[in-house]
C-alpha cells in the first residue's frame, strides 16, 4: 500500500471516481491514480464536466455580454456575480475552450482589470474603463490570475501583466515596524498595514503556483520562495508570534470553493503542489489527517451554499472536494 494511504481509515478513491462528480472523477484520475491526460477515460471524464453537474447549470446563467447578475457589480453580487463565477468555473475545471468560458474572462480582463497597474479592482472605472485605479486589492488580482490561468489565458499580456502586479506589490509584511506607504497600500490597510493580509499571501501565491514550472521568472520564483516562508513561519495556521495560538479557528474548518478566504487545507495543497516540504507543516497535515470520518472522508464544514448561482455539495456531509483535496495533500507529502 502507498505510504499515504495508511493514514486513511479507508480507501475513498472509488468514492471520488463515480461518475455523479466529473469534475472530481477527472483530478481524481489524473492526481491520485496518475492516468494520463490521453487515457481515453481521462478525455471522456473532461468533456462530461461541461455536460453535467454545476458547469453547465452556472454557464447557463450567463447573460449575453459574459457576465452574471448586473455587470457593474462583478466583484460586490457575493457570491452570483462574474468574479465568483469565473473562479468557481476554474475550481471546476471547466474548459477554455468553451465560448462561454472565454467571454467570461474577456469581461473581467476588460471590466476588472485597472489599465494603469494591471491588478484587479472591486469597481469598474466610469472614467477610464477597466477596473478602478483606487479599487485595487490582493486577495481579487490572485484569485483572478489563478482563474484566469487555470482557465487558458496564461500568455494573454494582460494576465502576465497582472502576474507583474504581484510579484511587484505583494508583500510579506509580519508586524513590521511602520505599515507601507504609497499606492496601493494606502488606499487598503486592511490587506497591508503592519501585517499582510493572509488572505492576500494565499491568493497570490495560488495564482503563480498555476504558472508551469519552466514558464516562471526570476521575479516569480523570488516571491514564491517570500511567500512560502511567510506561510511557513506561521506553521500554516499559527500565530507567527506566539505559536500555542490559531490564528483563526475556521481556518479548520474546511470549505469549498472558499472564494475570497482561505483553509488549512488550501494552503497545504497550495504548498505541496509547489513541492514544499518542511517540518513546520506538519500540525497542519495532522490536523487534515484527524478530521476524516470512519469511511475515510471529510466533511463539507464551511460554505457559501444559498449564496451561489448553483450550490457545490451539501454542508455537513462527505465531500467529495475536500476528500479529494485532503487526499492530495496526502500523497504529495508522503508518497
Amino acid at each position: 500500500m502507498d505510504g499515504w494511504k495508511r493514514l486513511l481509515n479507508a480507501d475513498t478513491i472509488d468514492w471520488l471516481l463515480e461518475p455523479d462528480n466529473p469534475s472530481v472523477r477527472y483530478l481524481a484520475l489524473t492526481d491520485l491514480v496518475g492516468a494520463a491526460a490521453a487515457d481515453p477515460g481521462v478525455v471522456r471524464t473532461k468533456a462530461a464536466i461541461m455536460h453535467s453537474g454545476p458547469v453547465p447549470q452556472i454557464l447557463a446563467k450567463q447573460e449575453d455580454g459574459g457576465h452574471w447578475a448586473e455587470p457593474d457589480r462583478f466583484y460586490h453580487r457575493k457570491y452570483t456575480g462574474t468574479v465568483w463565477q469565473l473562479l468557481i468555473l476554474a475550481e471546476l475545471m471547466a474548459d477554455p475552450a468553451d465560448p462561454r468560458v472565454r467571454r467570461a474572462g474577456e469581461f473581467i480582463l476588460s471590466n476588472s482589470q485597472d489599465r494603469e497597474s494591471h491588478g484587479f479592482a472591486m469597481h469598474r472605472s466610469a472614467k477610464l474603463g477597466g477596473g478602478r485605479h483606487s479599487e485595487v486589492i490582493p486577495c481579487l488580482t490572485g484569485n483572478m490570475v489563478w482563474s484566469l490561468i487555470r482557465l487558458g489565458h496564461l500568455d494573454d499580456p494582460r494576465v502576465q501583466r497582472g502576474i507583474d502586479w504581484i510579484t511587484t506589490y505583494q508583500r510579506f509584511d509580519d508586524r513590521a515596524e511602520k505599515a507601507p506607504t504609497g499606492w496601493p497600500y494606502d488606499k487598503a490597510e486592511p490587506c497591508w498595514g503592519t501585517h499582510t493580509c493572509h488572505m492576500g499571501v494565499v491568493k497570490s501565491l495560488k495564482a503563480l503556483s498555476e504558472i508551469p514550472p519552466e514558464g516562471r521568472s526570476g521575479a516569480v520564483n523570488r516571491t514564491l520562495e517570500q511567500g512560502t516562508e511567510y506561510l511557513l513561519r506561521h506553521h500554516i495556521h499559527k500565530r507567527s508570534h506566539d505559536l500555542a495560538k490559531i490564528s483563526k479557528p475556521g481556518w479548520l474548518r474546511f470549505g469549498f470553493p472558499l472564494m475570497y478566504q482561505t483553509d488549512v487545507l488550501e494552503i497545504l495543497g497550495i504548498l505541496t503542489r509547489l513541492g514544499c516540504r518542511d517540518d513546520r507543516m506538519q500540525e497542519a497535515i495532522d490536523a487534515v489527517v484527524s478530521k476524516q470520518d470512519a469511511s475515510g472522508r471529510w466533511t463539507l464544514a464551511n460554505t457559501f451554499n444559498d449564496r451561489f448561482q448553483v450550490d457545490i455539495e451539501e454542508k455537513g456531509k462527505p465531500s467529495k472536494w475536500i476528500t479529494l483535496n485532503a487526499l492530495r495533500v496526502l500523497k504529495a507529502t508522503y508518497g
